[in-house]
């Protein structure tokens, strides 16, 4: 399967379970609003949705699938299976420590995570009771995660890609329970939502586990041992989830920061929930299909397809960044009013969130270069760098968060966040350009600076057409404005594609004919087919 297929099968995952998460989060804006019951669930589901971006979403397996895949080459499926069982039982014991701990000292750790809290002890306490219930989904996502690496570095993508879907699938049915049940904006409702985010990951785990035993890669719990190959994992994945993650730990420091000031922890959530549709469907499939491509490439000694996989993978990952880019900076107001403006959720609340999320645009192209940087420092098993630079970048989050703050608010931590995700990006393009590691060829030269500019046309005709659509906007009817919005996203993609034909950054007229070329010659299905 090629690497193109590989990534519209994740892609195509993340798209439909970032859809239904949007579902998701208009559920919780009309049930939540951005009030105080909003800001201690958002902080107390950021701890487990951090470690599902950490874990689910390719930096645990930073370590493990090119640990897994040197095992699965050199001595074949039996022993891939043995450092598979190593690998879980010493993951599980760990986590099960780690959750007993933080469970015992969550008060303390929510002091740190969330300071400004303290200021209202009865949104404090609920922040900490609602954390304690929905915590046990680190656990159970690291085993997701786990088990998405075997299959991920064995060709199968499918299960792993869909399983986070599951998870919003689940807060959907918990929010329509709210929604019913008359308990907007109460304690209680902040309850159900924590309950079901630990039931979201067991449904997740059934699903990977069930694919894992499928392929042949069932792993049974075994008593934990400190082997070898465990001790190289825990060694090389330490670095590699900091690394990773950079940009989710960027986005919990800004959290706390955010903490301080009435509403800004919930502005900058949706925010986030809209960039990172794009990040997900595009940086993070382009990162996980990339990675045991990488691996499987240099273990067998083909420098030449590795560079050929990391040249295509930065054109297609920018090809579709770029515009998505400029379009959320340009269209920020009108997506935040049409997504979340109903319920306890009103117009300022829009402005607020809409200015934050023109802020996080700006970084988003450098995102999702981080992405697609890491995995060639990742498949040569060297996560120490990456993590140096990832804390690098988390200092300069720090340090701009803090000076911002006081003048931007919100706005000023999200511009601190996409600063620091440029900073990580540009060290890692660098370092492999220095090593030799990366080298773009002529096609990726002449391609990006076109891409670039059919991606500010089409954001300049946008500007400029969007008051077109200032009364559809306005309209009363949810099903008017959403309907707007689509057909302004749709005259975007349309634009795009002309522009960039126009320019000379892509030939859609060559790919139609090659792809009708492809389908006359290939040959007929039988009727029994």
């Amino acid at each position: 399967m090629s690497l193109v297929r590989n990534f519209l099968t994740v892609g195509g995952a993340t798209a439909t379970s970032r859809v239904i998460g949007f579902v998701r989060d208009m559920f919780m804006a009309a049930a939540l609003g951005t009030g105080p019951v909003a800001d201690a669930f958002l902080v107390a589901f950021r701890f487990p949705n951090l470690f599902r971006r950490l874990f689910a979403e390719g930096a645990f397996n930073s370590a493990f699938i090119p640990l897994f895949t040197r095992a699965l080459h050199e001595g074949g499926a039996e022993e891939a299976r043995r450092f598979g069982r190593e690998a879980l039982a010493g993951l599980l014991t760990l986590l099960l420590v780690l959750t007993a701990i933080a469970e015992i000292a969550m008060p303390w750790l929510m002091y740190a995570f969330a300071p400004g809290f303290a200021e209202d002890p009865a949104k404090f306490d609920l922040t900490v009771v609602l954390t304690r219930i929905a915590f046990p989904y680190l656990t159970l996502i690291s085993v997701v995660a786990l088990f998405s690496g075997v299959l991920n570095a064995t060709g199968r993508f499918a299960a792993a890609a869909f399983a986070p879907a599951l998870l919003n699938v689940v807060f959907i049915a918990a929010l329509a329970f709210v929604l019913l049940t008359d308990l907007h904006e109460t304690p209680d409702a902040g309850h159900v939502l924590a309950w079901a985010t630990t039931l979201g990951g067991v449904a997740q785990l059934v699903v990977v586990v069930w694919a894992a035993r499928r392929a042949g890669f069932g792993l049974r719990l075994q008593r934990p041992r400190l082997t070898p190959g465990v001790r190289r994992l825990f060694r090389l994945a330490v670095p590699g989830i900091v690394a990773g993650g950079v940009t989710q730990i960027n986005i919990v420091v800004g959290t706390i920061i955010a903490s301080l000031a009435p509403g800004a922890v919930s502005y900058l959530y949706y925010a986030d929930r809209i960039y990172q549709l794009p990040l997900g469907i595009v940086g993070v499939a382009v990162g996980v299909v990339l990675l045991p491509d990488l691996t499987r490439q240099l273990q067998a000694g083909r420098s030449d397809l590795a560079a050929h996989s990391q040249n295509r993978s930065l054109e297609l990952a920018l090809a579709l960044t770029l515009p998505a880019a400029v379009a959320l900076a340009v269209l920020a107001q009108p997506i935040i009013h049409v997504l979340f403006e109903r319920g306890a959720f009103d117009a300022a609340d829009t402005m607020a969130t809409a200015r934050a999320l023109t802020a996080f645009a700006l970084g988003l192209p450098g995102f999702v270069l981080i992405k697609v940087f890491q995995p060639a420092f990742f498949a040569r098993e060297d996560t120490r760098l990456p993590m140096v630079f990832g804390v690098a970048s988390m200092v300069v989050n720090v340090v701009l968060s803090l000076l911002l703050f006081p003048s931007l608010q919100h706005v000023g931590i999200a511009i601190a966040t996409s600063t620091a995700g440029w900073l990580n990006a540009v060290a890692l393009a660098v370092v492999l350009w220095r090593r030799g590691h990366f080298v773009s060829d002529p096609d990726l030269r002449r391609r990006l600076p076109l891409l670039l500019l059919a991606a500010v046309l089409m954001g300049a005709s946008l500007w400029l057409g969007l008051g077109l659509f200032d009364r559809l906007l306005a309209d009363p009817s949810t099903l008017t404005r959403s309907l707007a919005l689509a057909l302004i996203v749709l005259a975007g993609v349309l634009l795009f594609v002309v522009f960039a034909q126009l320019v000379g950054a892509a030939d859609f007229r060559k790919l139609l004919a090659m792809r009708r070329r492809k389908a006359r010659a290939a040959p007929p299905s039988s009727a029994g087919d």
